[in-house]
C-alpha cells in the first residue's frame, strides 16, 4: 500500500490493542492494526510517524552499505579479518588477520558463529571481572547468547548474559555494555544514580548507545 509515495503493508491482529509500526531493513515498513481499527488508521499513522519512518529508512540503508562494504572479510572489534575458505575443514581458525573456514558457504557461517563464540567468552571474561574488580561486585556465572537486539542482562542473582554478535562491533562498544551490565550489579535499574555510575567508568557511553540503535543491525555475519 502507497500513501504520498511511502509504501507500506498492514497486518491485522487480535492481540494488538493499539497501531503499530515497525521499520525493518529487510522486511519494510509495516502497520499492525487492532482487527476493529479502520484502513484509516494506518495511513493517518504512517503520516504522523513519517519523519521517525524516513529516519530508519535511512538507517536500514545505511545498514545494507555497510555489511555490503565488508566484501571477504568479517569485523572483529573494530579489525577486520579476512576470509580464506578451505576444502576438508570443519572449524574457523585464526591466524593472525585470516580467517580459515569451511569452503561451503552454510558450513562457513556455522563455523564462524562456534568460533565467534568461544572468542567473545575469551575476550568478555577479562573485561567483566575487571569491570566487578572496579566496582567492588560478584557475579555468579556467565552466559554467551544469540539474540537479534538484546546485547547483555543482569539478573538480581548475579548471571550475566552478553551476545556474541558485540564482538562484531569496535572495541569500546563491547566494553561499555560489560560496563552497563556490570553497574547492574549495583544498582538494578536504569535509575539517574545507574547512570551516573556508567558514566563514571565508560564516560562516552552515550556514543556507544547511539552506536548500537544505528548499527546494531550490521551485528551479523
Amino acid at each position: 500500500m502507497t500513501r504520498s509515495d511511502l509504501s507500506y503493508s498492514v497486518r491485522r491482529s487480535d492481540r494488538a490493542r493499539r497501531v503499530r509500526v515497525s521499520v525493518d531493513a529487510q522486511l519494510g515498513v509495516e502497520v499492525v492494526l487492532p482487527r476493529r481499527s479502520p484502513e484509516s488508521a494506518a495511513a493517518a499513522a504512517v503520516v504522523e510517524l513519517r519523519p521517525w519512518i524516513e529516519r530508519r529508512l535511512a538507517e536500514g540503508r545505511e545498514v545494507r552499505a555497510a555489511l555490503a562494504a565488508r566484501g571477504a572479510t568479517v569485523p572483529y572489534l573494530g579489525t577486520a579479518l579476512a576470509l580464506r575458505p578451505e576444502l576438508g575443514r570443519m572449524r574457523a581458525h585464526r591466524r593472525d588477520d585470516v580467517l580459515l573456514v569451511p569452503a561451503g558457504e552454510d558450513d562457513a557461517r556455522a563455523a564462524l558463529e562456534r568460533w565467534y563464540r568461544r572468542a567473545a567468552r575469551a575476550e568478555i571474561t577479562p573485561r567483566l571481572d575487571a569491570a566487578a574488580a572496579a566496582l567492588g561486585v560478584g557475579y555468579s556465572s556467565l552466559t554467551i547468547r544469540n539474540q537479534r537486539t538484546r546485547w547483555g542482562s543482569c539478573s538480581a542473582a548475579g548471571a550475566m548474559s552478553f551476545n556474541w554478535r558485540l564482538l562484531l562491533a569496535p572495541a569500546p562498544v563491547l566494553d561499555y555494555v560489560v560496563w552497563h551490565e556490570t553497574c547492574h550489579l549495583r544498582v538494578m535499574n536504569h535509575s539517574p544514580s545507574f547512570w551516573s555510575l556508567v558514566r563514571e567508568h565508560c564516560p562516552d557511553c552515550v556514543d556507544h548507545r547511539r552506536w548500537l540503535r544505528r548499527l546494531g543491525s550490521t551485528l551479523v555475519l
